[in-house]
């Protein structure tokens, strides 16, 4: 008897990676007698914590702040002292109350809360999939979340977004350093994006975001001013890293502040359902994004 794996993303506005999976198995199996192995995979977007969980990892609920600071509830997946965290579900553009953009104040923070309760919970490997963000906001909401202190010239913490950051003048890395000392991070991520410039965060996925001419403009001159103060802060400048734009700078504070590494989404995503290892022996593999 054949082995067929069916390994699909999603149908985008369709159906989801393990909607396809089902149908594509189902109707494999009325038509032929094979041992039909669905697999369902994502490329580090949305549907990433869903491929982990059709995989057999474990659901953990989590209640964090969404991107404008409505509290949302989402869901990780774990399997031992991994988790498997997907921005696009507490933070991302799906996420906007009633759809609403809002490019200056929406913010990572949901991130972070996710990744401070999966090590509060004992993991100590984490996996981004950071696709879908709403946010522009160099990773500072995330970075408070996860105890780093953020503040202007009165020692006041910033709000926020990335329109307060062109006021931040000083950065206490000591209490996210104490918090993330034995954890590691890898980040799926697809684009070689900068920081900023006109291949930037800003110039590129602002408008995206909402983001007007002057929205960029302002949003790219605080981001650069917030890696400025990074630099200062860690001694190293990380701002031109090929990613360090992607999810509104959120791949920049990963490298230059968690010291992540940055692994294309569906390299990472194949090896996390072990994909490769569901390969071994079979005769034919069914695959597709949007469509076969």
């Amino acid at each position: 008897m054949p082995t067929v794996v069916v390994a699909p993303d999603k149908f985008k506005g369709s159906l989801t990676a393990e909607q396809v999976a089902a149908a594509v198995s189902s109707g494999l199996r009325r038509v032929v007698a094979a041992d039909v192995v669905a697999v369902p995979v994502a490329d580090g977007g949305d549907g990433t914590v869903a491929a982990a969980l059709a995989a057999g990892y474990e659901p953990v609920s989590v209640r964090a702040a969404g991107p404008t600071g409505e509290p949302v509830r989402t869901t990780y997946a774990r399997a031992g002292d991994l988790a498997v965290i997907e921005m696009a579900d507490v933070s991302g553009l799906v996420r906007l109350p009633g759809g609403r953009q809002e490019p200056l104040t929406a913010t990572s923070r949901g991130l972070g809360e996710v990744m401070a309760a999966a090590i509060d919970a004992g993991c100590r490997r984490l996996v981004l999939g950071i696709g879908g963000s709403a946010s522009t906001d160099g990773g500072a909401g995330m970075l408070s979340a996860l105890g780093a202190r953020l503040l202007d010239a009165a020692g006041a913490p910033l709000a926020g977004g990335g329109g307060p950051l062109g006021r931040l003048a000083g950065l206490d890395l000591t209490p996210l350093r104490a918090r993330m000392g034995e954890v590691t991070v890898t980040v799926a991520c697809d684009v070689d994006n900068p920081l900023t410039g006109p291949r930037g965060a800003a110039a590129v996925y602002g408008p995206q975001k909402g983001a007007s001419a002057a929205d960029v403009a302002a949003l790219d001159a605080h981001l650069a001013h917030v890696a400025d103060v990074v630099t200062v802060t860690t001694g190293a400048d990380l701002r031109e890293e090929p990613g360090a734009g992607a999810a509104g700078g959120v791949g920049y504070a990963a490298l230059a502040v968690l010291g992540a590494r940055l692994r294309p989404g569906i390299d990472l995503v194949l090896d996390l359902v072990g994909f490769r290892e569901k390969l071994v022996g079979a005769d034919l593999v069914i695959t597709g994004e949007g469509s076969l």
